[in-house]
């Protein structure tokens, strides 16, 4: 009798685990309709793109753009939307104007931008280019006393081959079936051995570093004019980077372009056959460091039940991007499918049990800084795991940050017991292509935050589309590459993920929570 009652003790768990992670078909409905028929996705997205324009962490356009979605949040119904500090981050800076091209031997506008955090040219110059040849730091001794307001760039640059992949992909079934069937990966099993291909290629990029380093100090005392930079890329489109640092006591550094890569290689080609080249340019920047602040977007829909309010579901994505574009896919996309899915909750008139909170991101494009700083304010230190009495409070973080792609699933990010939830949750949304769940991890974005602080932070699937070819971090990365209905859907099925995880009897599963992660050497 006592084996026939634990059975059916343990048989009525299971359908009650089963039955409060089936979805509610009405409700998931009302979701689908206000969210594929009735979308504001690319209204929110033209704003935070071609209105507020690029999102350099603490420049004038994140600036611009978090005052807007305060102001939007709040438009829409959401309590306490605000700006909140997380931390010092430094200076901003801008790009107030740009020119430069080549006018000998023949005339041609060169595609480049200024690097982040560099210096203008202090009104317009022209100058002959010098090829700097420098495999050392002693190599640099010959330079001295002959670069005063000339335009330089180093003897290296990649030759660009042609590509025979599309630009933009979607997964095909075989990968998703193939990251599905995963498993979780043993302890130690990632870490790389010591020595080989890695490790020479590590100590290159070390040596270059201390070139690079000692030839910028000589750059600065030289009163170079101009650096021309090789950008990574092809076809027009450059990936950019930081020039310099954004601290408020960075050290000073040259006027600095970084130029695509067609444009690079055309100037290094004449110049090692021995041909004169000139360029002109004019070139301004302005530093921002009356606040040095860093600030996130915050807003809630509280929760209405007596027992679950003060339990919270929150959502996010980064909001910062870099500066030679208006950062459609890294990271608008992100940001515009959750401000979307917390307008989709409000326009369906849903009373949430537990409170949904959204949060977007500043300076993620530098390490993490905005989530990294608001889990440790709120929820704890992984470096010690001393924890906060909030931290028990999140049931889920959900974030996007893989461009414009279409949601194909959920990364479980190791958090196995989460799985069959997840499964049950993608199920009303099959038929747009969302089907799987994978242990996997996947890192480079805000989720990392929560999740090394025990609460279960996840990061959607997407399709790649043409992130890592033509828009990452790159100057095309624009709204025009922006794909509605996948923003659409991805909305859709955030929102339904959030109804979901506030109405929820239990939080969702954690992890064993990790050990302290020690201080890096």
């Amino acid at each position: 009798m006592k084996r026939f009652t634990t059975t059916a003790l343990a048989f009525s768990l299971c359908l009650s685990a089963f039955a409060q992670d089936t979805p509610d078909a009405a409700v998931v409905q009302k979701i689908r309709k206000e969210g594929l028929e009735h979308s504001k996705a690319m209204d929110i997205a033209f704003n935070l793109t071609d209105v507020s324009g690029p999102r350099l962490s603490n420049s004038p356009g994140l600036k611009k753009a978090q005052e807007w979605a305060v102001k939007q949040l709040t438009d829409w119904g959401l309590k306490n939307a605000h700006l909140e500090a997380w931390g010092t981050f430094g200076k901003g800076w801008q790009i107030d104007k740009y020119y430069a091209a080549t006018t000998l031997p023949y005339y041609h506008a060169i595609i480049a931008s200024p690097k982040a955090w560099t210096p203008g040219t202090n009104g317009p110059i022209k100058s002959e280019v010098i090829l700097i040849k420098a495999d050392s730091v002693a190599d640099l001794a010959k330079y001295k006393g002959k670069l005063a307001g000339k335009i330089i760039m180093m003897d290296q640059g990649t030759p660009l081959t042609s590509g025979i992949k599309a630009d933009f992909s979607r997964y095909a079934d075989t990968t998703l079936a193939q990251m599905a069937a995963a498993k979780p990966q043993a302890a130690g099993a990632r870490q790389r051995p010591a020595g080989g291909p890695m490790a020479d290629r590590m100590a290159q990029m070390m040596k270059m570093r201390e070139i690079r380093a000692a030839m910028n100090t000589m750059l600065v005392e030289e009163k170079v004019g101009l650096i021309l930079t090789y950008a990574r890329g092809g076809q027009g489109t450059f990936f950019t980077s930081n020039g310099a640092s954004y601290a408020l006591d960075a050290k000073p550094v040259s006027p600095e372009l970084e130029v695509a890569a067609e444009d690079f290689l055309h100037i290094l080609r004449l110049l090692r056959a021995g041909k004169q080249v000139e360029v002109e340019a004019d070139i301004k920047t302005s530093f921002y460091d009356q606040d040095p602040q860093g600030y996130n977007v915050i807003a809630e829909i509280p929760g209405t039940d007596k027992k679950l309010k003060d339990e919270v579901v929150m959502i996010g994505g980064h909001f910062d991007s870099w500066h030679a574009a208006t950062g459609a896919t890294d990271n608008a996309a992100g940001s515009t499918v959750m401000m979307e899915a917390m307008r989709i909750l409000k326009a369906i008139d849903f009373k949430p049990k537990r409170t949904i909170r959204i949060a977007l991101w500043s300076s993620e494009e530098q390490g993490l800084f905005g989530s990294r700083g608001y889990v440790a304010k709120h929820f704890g230190d992984p470096k010690t795991m001393i924890l906060t009495p909030d931290q028990k409070k999140i049931s889920a973080y959900y974030n996007l940050d893989n461009g414009t792609g279409k949601i194909r699933g959920v990364y479980l990010q190791g958090n196995a017991a989460a799985g069959p939830i997840f499964q049950s949750w993608l199920t009303p949304f099959n038929d747009l292509g969302a089907t799987t769940v994978t242990i996997n991890n996947t890192g480079g974005t805000d989720h990392q935050a929560f999740d090394a602080v025990g609460i279960p932070g996840f990061q959607f699937i997407q399709d790649p589309a043409d992130y890592n070819t033509r828009t990452h971090h790159s100057n095309m990365d624009t709204y025009d590459r922006l794909v509605e209905d996948d923003l659409k859907q991805a909305a859709t099925i955030i929102a339904s993920f959030v109804y979901n995880t506030s109405q929820r009897e239990a939080q969702i599963p954690r992890k064993e929570l990790l050990a302290p992660q020690p201080a890096r050497p």
